[in-house]
């Protein structure tokens, strides 16, 4: 046996006595029994949640109550834009306030590497409308951002999008954008933000695809393994975060969605130094986005059941780890159209298996799904926000501003601690 193995092996042990000793059974939770050290010049005291956890396939915050994460993903730091999209129209603030006032509790960031270059400057933002965003790029502008959502209760995913802007990589790195600097950037910012509960994960790449593997032990493309090694880089820098690891798109010859097929999980598991931090996330959608076979079948809807469940949702109907269904989106939400009907029954699956969500996308300039915004950043989609609605939770932590419609989204929950 090798040593790879021998280790492997090893981590297994660790993950089985996790699950053995974890919230359900009453004992100290280790996560606990960290002191996180506090980001220079931003300490924070826990506002709320704290950071989050798993307890097998449930997310649970620092008490070890049961959350739920209602997201959205507000994309741009990924694009040549190098912001969120939609600042040459809107106060970022505003912005924040609507997604609290819609009923979200957390924001899927997606950014690429290059955005935090100290020579990406940011494109789009109209400063007469965000003043006090001049002269912020990158890790700086993260920075104003996270404050932002952090004074309102809101949660934060970071998300890499892209190795580099506007070009989707079927692989976590490029030859212009090497794995060596995909883990570096991700130390560099668990460092940076280490200690403060508003960032809970990291969604380590978006939608690996095509060539990307999952368990055939070639390092330069086996994307379980590949995010085994960030993950480990990124929680010994920060054992807080969340380590949020997406699916591929081929598994043993069978196509699915970019992001989405987490069939591999099942026979090669991802294995983390903190066993309880693991959450995998797949992506789905409709036929707006492309026409698979399914949506055509005699037993549609009936049949997607069965293709979720092959593809993504066993993970957490075998309690090995919960599933974030991290984008999914509809141009049209209609109960006539196919894509409405696919929407819908995907709600209606996620709400019955208590799965936490980030719909793509808050911007109206989404291509393939618009957005909750109509195309004058303003105004929300009716009904989109009418299904969306009905599978939401309060913020996890207390806002901070003070602002009477936003504070009564957040319920504080009864005091408790996670038994010993």
């Amino acid at each position: 046996m090798n040593q790879t193995r021998l280790a492997r092996l090893l981590i297994l042990f660790l993950v089985l006595a996790t699950t053995l000793t974890g919230c359900s059974t009453g004992l100290l939770h280790w996560t606990q029994q960290k002191t996180a050290a506090q980001p220079k010049g931003t300490a924070q005291q826990q506002s709320g949640s704290g950071f989050l956890h798993t307890d097998g396939a449930t997310l649970v915050d620092s008490n070890c109550h049961q959350v739920h994460l209602s997201g959205v993903n507000w994309f741009g730091m990924e694009t040549t834009s190098f912001a969120p999209h939609g600042l040459d129209v809107r106060n970022w603030q505003d912005m924040l306030n609507q997604m609290v006032l819609a009923g979200f509790n957390t924001i899927r960031l997606p950014f690429t590497d290059q955005f935090l270059d100290p020579s990406s400057m940011p494109q789009g933002i109209n400063y007469h409308l965000n003043p006090d965003l001049v002269g912020l790029h990158g890790l700086s502008l993260l920075d104003k951002l996270i404050q932002g959502a952090r004074q309102r209760g809101l949660k934060i995913i970071l998300d890499r999008h892209y190795p580099t802007p506007d070009q989707p990589s079927p692989l976590w790195y490029t030859n212009e954008m090497p794995e060596s600097t995909w883990i570096a950037d991700w130390v560099m910012l668990a460092e940076h933000y280490r200690g403060n509960d508003t960032i809970i994960g990291a969604d380590l790449d978006g939608e690996p695809h095509g060539v990307t593997t999952w368990g055939s032990d070639d390092p330069a493309t086996d994307w379980h393994l590949a995010a085994e090694r960030a993950g480990n880089a990124i929680l010994a820098a920060n054992p807080d975060w969340l380590i949020i690891v997406e699916g591929i798109e081929i598994y043993n010859h069978g196509l699915f969605w970019w992001g989405g097929n987490l069939q591999g999980a099942g026979d090669y598991p991802v294995y983390l130094s903190e066993p309880d931090k693991l959450v995998y996330s797949a992506h789905d959608y409709g036929p707006d986005v492309y026409p698979q076979s399914y949506f055509w079948a005699a037993n549609f809807p009936q049949n997607l059941t069965s293709v979720w469940e092959s593809h993504w949702a066993y993970l957490q109907e075998q309690n090995q780890a919960p599933v974030l269904i991290g984008e999914f989106g509809a141009n049209t939400v209609s109960d006539t159209t196919v894509e409405g009907v696919w929407f819908r029954t995907l709600m209606d699956f996620m709400k019955q298996h208590n799965m936490s969500y980030t719909y793509w996308a808050w911007n109206p300039d989404s291509s393939d799904t618009g957005g909750l915004l109509q195309a004058d950043w303003q105004t929300l989609d009716p009904a989109k926000m009418s299904i969306l609605s009905t599978y939401q939770s309060p913020l996890l932590d207390r806002p901070t501003i003070k602002v009477k419609e936003i504070q009564q989204h957040y319920t504080p929950l009864r005091a408790a601690q996670c038994m010993d």
